[in-house]
């Protein structure tokens, strides 16, 4: 029961780091996994986790020990890989809050039946609500609601999943065949999976300034603490990726549904056939499961890009505190909203390749920030004996390999 209180105690960045990588890896991407490629989806969905976690532990390991963000940690390094991280955050900011958003007020106007607005115009409300939740309520209403929602959501996916086992799988139309992996349409759909599966690789900094950020209301945990509160965390968003890929396999896979690209159409099939193959009294499970996920996702990515902004302009001025000051959250926050609504409002036709470009970005610099974070947490700002275990760094190495190798395998289908 003591290390369960402590736990809890110390639960903050790990969780802020389910919420986030919920969204659209899982409830987009496994579901889509599921839906069109079967159990077989299982494979990568748990590869691209035991691979890519040494990457984001190092984020909580690095911070825990140095009391520095891993942002400043490539600055120590060398201001190549502060100016790299700064080129992936440009490309993650004016495209991933904007998908991010647009899908979620393609989910509102479904569950509502919302037909006189645009997705725009939802957008902008989500963006205002979740703004001034984020100004007003700062990180420890974050914190202390995102432990509601995460809570309510793997209950409603739990019921859900439970639901879908025993119904059964959908029964296969006769001319069903299964759609092939490894051709063209099948390696970009993987590299998008497991490019955003659990999330973005950039994202370990996220969970960095996480934890400064809890440290400053409380005393700072053990190193070992830190990595138990994640560890649970990590768990909570692999769990929920075979959640969702399960529901899609149970109810789309054999059926040959085509699923959308579009944020609206794509909201209103996965409700609707959810809801066909269980029974419509299951709707509120799937419409609280669906909506809390992204919202929940929307809040914490907003929050995490505002910081991470923030502390790239800070290192890149140290001689200025303007960057540092409570107003300049706020401010932060409401650049944002602006810059990623003019995004849905001129892009929104495209947001489907804009997603997919920002991807298959996240899946090829996966490797090259995973030996970053290596670099931090083998560097001289820690003890050696804070360093990662043999075992963790071969595990680092297998997944820089691994995701390097299916990097170059895509290109040569590209070319060939």
């Amino acid at each position: 029961m003591p290390k369960l209180k402590t736990i809890l105690k110390n639960l903050g960045p790990g969780l802020l780091f389910a919420s986030m990588a919920i969204g659209t890896s899982h409830l987009v991407l496994s579901t889509k996994a599921g839906a069109q490629y079967g159990w077989v989806m299982v494979i990568p969905i748990i590869l691209a986790n035991i691979l890519k976690y040494p990457f984001f532990e190092f984020g909580v390991r690095y911070t825990n020990v140095t009391n520095k963000t891993l942002i400043e940690g490539y600055l120590r390094r060398g201001k190549g890989y502060l100016w790299f991280y700064v080129v992936i955050t440009l490309l993650t900011t004016f495209t991933i809050l904007a998908a991010l958003y647009t899908v979620t007020a393609g989910l509102f106007i479904n569950l509502f039946d919302i037909t006189s607005s645009s997705i725009a115009m939802v957008a902008l409300w989500l963006f205002l609500i979740i703004s001034a939740l984020l100004i007003f309520g700062k990180y420890k209403f974050l914190e202390i609601s995102l432990k509601f929602v995460v809570s309510i959501l793997f209950i409603a996916l739990l019921v859900t999943t439970i639901l879908v086992l025993t119904k059964g799988p959908v029964n296969h139309v006769a001319d069903f065949k299964p759609s092939p992996i490894f051709n063209d349409m099948g390696i970009l759909f993987l590299i998008g999976l497991m490019g955003w599966m659990p999330t973005t690789v950039e994202a370990s900094s996220w969970v960095s300034l996480w934890s400064i950020e809890k440290w400053k209301n409380q005393e700072k945990p053990s190193l070992k603490e830190s990595l138990q509160e994640f560890n649970l965390g990590y768990a909570i968003t692999a769990v929920l990726a075979l959640f969702f890929m399960t529901i899609g396999w149970f109810t789309l896979y054999g059926t040959n549904t085509e699923l959308s690209n579009n944020a609206v159409s794509f909201a209103d099939q996965v409700v609707r056939l959810f809801t066909e193959h269980i029974g419509t009294w299951a709707y509120l499970f799937i419409a609280i499961s669906a909506f809390a996920t992204m919202f929940s996702t929307c809040m914490t990515a907003h929050d995490a890009l505002t910081r991470v902004s923030l502390d790239i302009l800070t290192l890149l001025k140290p001689k200025s505190s303007l960057f540092t000051t409570k107003l300049a959250y706020g401010i932060g926050v409401i650049v944002l909203t602006i810059i990623n609504f003019i995004v849905i409002a001129a892009f929104s036709a495209n947001m489907g390749n804009l997603v997919a470009l920002a991807t298959f970005v996240s899946f090829i610099v996966a490797p090259i920030i995973g030996y970053m974070n290596l670099k931090n947490v083998t560097s001289t700002d820690l003890e050696p004996h804070y360093w990662p275990g043999k075992s963790l760094r071969l595990l680092t190495y297998a997944g820089i390999i691994f995701l390097t190798c299916f990097s170059f395998f895509y290109f040569y289908l590209i070319i060939f």
